[in-house]
């Protein structure tokens, strides 16, 4: 009866009275449904709406590819839609630096914005598609962006897609992402943000379906799920869980991960996604069910609410069969419905804040400006013997190297498309002045073998001022398993070693430019050992997949316009032999990652030169006392001894190394970003608590032993490579714990 009379209720309307102290004038809104009354709370209305709903309708709205209601005037929505770095598989926008450039920033304002103006081409595509009655893929407001998984061993494909393999630096940036996303509206969402992929999640790409990453307690909690809580408190709108196991669980359906820990440790309220086919290996790859329809009750039971996939199109057998029950899905389905309720999807538009972003800055000036800049200050300097930055009225350049004029090499994993890509080439090109001659020649290709590499183009090295080489790889090397065709192993390396055809390349160029500046653009999206590219270079840019504007972005460091600022996200290892074995997800026993890595890298951890110096200096003691449960302040101050402008990256670590446990030879646990005009000295201070030297036990559990702990700041990791690369080490300041 009560369905008969919602169905019924027609050309309702609701008044709504403000207080007769301000004057306002009555507001009049007409609706067809309950549920669409504007004026109720958005829990209210979801329960109208599933109380509207019949089983098969329920049912329907479960998959990514949620079915229409006509009835209820509900238009089908595809909630798959991506935004990692710009308006992804979608309408032409602005693509940005790819996420790991943006960690090399360690600028979460700056990475806010970026995610600002991404969500701002997403809403404006959104409402431009809704307006002409266009509801596809791609042109949604459910973004599963971020990546926060940890980037754990450089041979994963898909690991320029995340922050990097620092836990801080991974929740940081990706807490600066979500807010950028989801926007500052008290009433509704921007975009809704996931979090992806919950939760220990990182390689290798061929075994995904059906691979178990066992792990300890210790390093579940001390690496794998901060970042992941961090987005959490952040009001991440969505979670995406994994295609693998964690500890035997299959992540889609763990008790422990997504009950204990998301729902009821985190308190977490939003919406659960699968990885798209993640419930179909339950029953074919993990084995862990008998059919579908056990696969669907499982996932349900883990409160997945939204399945990417056709597993739960089989939700009314398992009913049927006693597994789960109507009221369980009814539960599943109303963490949803309340997304979308967020997101305005039932609301006339004109009530709805971001439907006024018009379609104009998609691809805006503006947007490709912040881009640029974003990219400028991702790239890091790895070397520079006082070659750069060059001149821009060089009589003669050349550039070569597989990836200069390779459009690929911008846009990284997970990439839209844009109307204003800018190459290596280009940017250098539009940079010199009008009567420098510029020379090219790709003289190899990525997968070229080494016995025919081509290097006789190399000649015209000799009578070049300068000689630009853009090596590296690609993302048809490295990336997510089915897009990469030159990933011999499912789209991770098995190597991590530069292509033997560019060390032949860079050696040739050697030998003809002897007393002429050779500069390495290296462009990638994981760490590559190359040692002999460092004894050979004069001076090594790091570039990443740099976005749109890369070329433009690289010209203005390698011509003085910017001084470079990124830092490493990673560690750069100097070979494939120094890592371990890549399916041992055992971080702290495993030695992996700067935290727990007692060898030498060839570049660590935060590391990255600048075209100044920037000096720093403690305020105060370098030996201080703090009671357990009080926090001190510890404060220095950096000046900008050069004649450029730097954004520098200050970098808070601490080491705790008599614990009696396991701990990390040191750990980032803070760090800062400040703009330095030429001769400027900045105060900086940071924080000293219990969260900041708390260390993880093997238990899992979060404790701080009394004693000493070394607090390093400076500009990098406090690695002994340091030294022999630039003789600047962080600072030291010892603190004693007393009760």
């Amino acid at each position: 009866m009560k369905q008969l009379l919602h169905l019924l209720l027609v050309a309702v309307v609701c008044v709504k009275c403000t207080s007769p102290s301000n004057n306002s004038a009555i507001e009049k809104q007409s609706y067809q449904h309950e549920f669409q009354n504007t004026a109720l709370s958005i829990d209210q209305r979801v329960d109208l709406l599933i109380d509207e709903l019949t089983l098969e309708e329920k049912i329907g709205l479960m998959e990514n590819t949620a079915q229409p209601v006509e009835r209820l005037g509900i238009p089908q929505y595809n909630w798959w839609n991506e935004g990692l770095h710009g308006v992804a598989r979608s309408a032409p926008a602005t693509v940005f630096p790819q996420a790991i450039g943006m960690a090399a920033t360690f600028n979460p304002d700056l990475v806010e914005q970026v995610a600002t103006a991404i969500s701002d081409e997403g809403r404006a595509l959104y409402h431009a598609a809704i307006e002409k009655d266009i509801h596809k893929w791609y042109l949604g407001l459910t973004y599963w962006s971020p990546n926060v998984n940890i980037f754990r061993d450089p041979r994963w494909g898909r690991g320029h897609e995340t922050y990097g393999e620092d836990p801080v630096l991974s929740g940081t940036i990706g807490a600066s992402f979500v807010r950028g996303l989801q926007g500052n509206d008290d009433k509704y969402l921007k975009i809704a943000a996931c979090a992806k992929h919950f939760a220990v999640h990182n390689g290798p790409e061929a075994k995904r379906h059906y691979f178990d990453a066992s792990t300890n307690q210790k390093d579940l909690n001390e690496t794998y799920l901060p970042a992941f809580k961090h987005l959490v408190d952040e009001g991440v709108a969505g979670v995406m869980c994994a295609y693998n196991r964690t500890n035997s669980e299959v992540c889609c359906g763990s008790p422990t991960l997504l009950l204990d820990v998301l729902r009821n440790q985190w308190n977490f309220d939003g919406y659960v996604v699968s990885d798209c086919g993640a419930l179909y290996d339950f029953h074919v790859f993990h084995k862990i069910s008998k059919d579908a329809v056990e696969s669907a009750a499982m996932a349900l039971k883990a409160d997945v609410n939204v399945n990417c996939g056709s597993v739960y199109r089989h939700l009314d057998k398992a009913i049927e069969q006693g597994l789960v029950n109507e009221k369980e899905l009814d539960a599943a389905l109303t963490k949803q419905l309340k997304i979308r309720f967020q997101l305005g999807m039932f609301d006339p538009q004109e009530e709805v804040p971001y439907s006024k972003i018009p379609l104009s800055v998609v691809g805006s000036d503006e947007h490709k400006e912040l881009s640029r800049d974003v990219a400028r200050k991702s790239m890091v300097l790895l070397k520079n013997n006082g070659v750069l930055p060059l001149k821009k009225d060089l009589s003669q350049y050349y550039v070569t190297g597989n990836n200069a004029a390779d459009v690929n090499a911008l846009m990284g994993n997970y990439y839209g498309v844009s109307k204003n890509y800018v190459t290596v080439l280009e940017g250098i090109a539009n940079a010199v002045a009008p009567t420098s001659i510029v020379q090219y020649n790709q003289t190899i290709l990525l997968e070229q073998e080494v016995e025919h590499t081509n290097t006789g183009q190399v000649w015209n090295a000799q009578f070049a001022d300068a000689v630009i080489a853009v090596v590296g790889i690609s993302p048809l090397y490295e990336g997510e398993n089915g897009d990469t065709p030159f990933s011999k192993t499912g789209g991770d390396r098995d190597k991590i070693e530069l292509p033997a055809n560019q060390i032949k390349l860079l050696k040739a160029l050697k030998e003809k430019c002897t007393d002429k500046p050779l500069v390495v653009v290296v462009m990638s999206g994981s760490a590559i050992a190359m040692p002999e590219v460092h004894e050979l270079a004069d001076a090594i840019v790091w570039a990443w997949y740099p976005g749109e504007q890369g070329g433009h972005a690289l010209a203005d460091i390698l011509f003085g316009d910017y001084s470079p600022s990124g830092k490493l996200p990673f560690t750069m290892y100097e070979s494939t032999d120094q890592l371990g074995d890549f399916e041992d997800y055992n971080i702290a026993q495993g030695g992996w990652t700067y935290r727990y890595f007692d060898g030498e890298p060839l570049y660590p951890f935060g590391y990255g030169l600048s075209y100044n110096t920037v000096d720093y200096k403690w305020n105060g003691d370098q030996e201080v006392q703090m009671k357990a449960d009080e926090s001190i302040q510890v404060e220095l101050t950096i000046t900008n001894t050069g004649s450029m402008l730097q954004n520098e990256s200050i970098q808070l670590y601490v080491s705790k190394t008599d614990a009696g446990f396991v701990t990390p030879i040191c750990a980032l646990k803070d760090f800062k970003n400040r703009a330095i005009a030429p001769g400027e000295t900045s105060n900086v201070s940071f924080e000293i608590n219990k969260e900041t030297l708390s260390q993880i036990d093997m238990d899992g559990q979060k404790v701080l032993p009394l004693g000493e702990y070394k607090l390093f700041v400076g500009s990098s990791s406090p690695s002994n490579r340091l030294k022999s690369l630039n003789g600047m080490k962080p600072l030291e300041l010892t603190v004693e714990v007393i009760e």
